[in-house]
């Protein structure tokens, strides 16, 4: 019966299946090497420390890197670090047996938040920031102790554009998550090599790699986090007006200061008529062309073979 209702692929089916799983791979791997070059996000000698939580865009992030890593012009290394919380539950030998089937060096920190999450966030409140806080914290000190020079993140391209929005509507910021910055202690590099990639993306790739997802007891049991509303708002406009979300993207790498309303960013006490024409002057709705991509600092695009 499950024969009938679940046939078996036919060979054009699995061989159009392994093209599309590829194609996929190429770009995923292009856009992290992009963003990696972009930003020079890792250097010569870099030890990089993965940060993995066991949800699929760290995952991704592990598995893209090791690939990189393996084409890059340049010679660096990784280690995989995961933060056991002790939330209820967790399958603490999940994440060991894979990272010893890929032989990857790990190190697993054990540390207490989620009892000190609880108990300090009443019942119903959202425990998102306490918990990324306390996680932040221990993971710069981990970060020192293995002598990493830059610490991975997995946040994506929608992650950016959420935080984009969430300040907006609730902290009246112009404000998102940036590819690479110095850690609140000042000690530590922080990248996050995915700020190219498109959640769906990493999703379908989490299944085709069939990683071991781990589900998060704090974060999942909270259906209506502002994050999770945004969420839905941009996939609902993704839906109705296809290429926004990518439009609304660039636009975080082509910022007018003059356009906005910031005096720290732009002199608007200082501004004078010169009785010249100015080519940055009053030009908000004229349609203008990109300006070109940087270049590159390293070549980490992943050729194909």
């Amino acid at each position: 019966m499950n024969a009938l209702l679940n046939p078996a692929p036919t060979a054009r089916q699995a061989q159009r299946a392994a093209f599309e799983s590829n194609k996929l791979a190429k770009r995923l791997r292009r856009e992290v090497g992009q963003a990696i070059a972009d930003f020079n996000m890792i250097e010569t000698g870099d030890k990089v420390m993965v940060c993995l939580s066991g949800g699929k865009d760290s995952f991704a992030l592990l598995d893209i890197l090791l690939f990189l890593r393996e084409h890059a012009p340049i010679g660096f290394d990784i280690v995989a670090v995961n933060l056991d919380q002790k939330q209820p539950g967790f399958p603490a030998e999940v994440l060991p047996d894979y990272l010893r089937s890929i032989a990857v060096p790990f190190h697993i920190e054990n540390e207490d938040t989620y009892s000190i999450v609880k108990r300090v966030i009443p019942a119903g409140k959202t425990t998102c920031s306490l918990c990324s806080r306390l996680r932040r914290g221990v993971l710069y000190r981990v970060a020192c102790e293995l002598g990493a020079t830059k610490i991975a993140l997995g946040h994506h391209r929608d992650d950016i554009l959420q935080t984009l929005f969430l300040n907006m509507f609730f902290g009246g910021k112009l404000k998102s998550m940036p590819p690479k910055l110095v850690s609140d202690d000042g000690r530590n590099i922080v990248i996050r090599p995915l700020a190219y990639c498109r959640e769906s993306d990493l999703e379908t790739w989490a299944e085709q790699r069939a990683f071991p997802i781990i589900p998060c007891n704090l974060c999942g049991s909270q259906p209506n986090l502002q994050r999770q509303q945004v969420k839905q708002m941009l996939r609902d406009w993704e839906k109705r007006f296809p290429g926004r979300i990518e439009t609304m993207f660039r636009s975080l790498a082509n910022v007018v200061p003059s356009h906005l309303l910031d005096a720290r960013l732009f002199d608007f006490a200082g501004l004078v008529a010169t009785g010249t024409p100015d080519p940055e002057g009053d030009l908000a709705f004229d349609p203008q062309a990109l300006p070109p991509v940087a270049p590159q600092v390293i070549d980490f695009m992943a050729h194909d073979d």
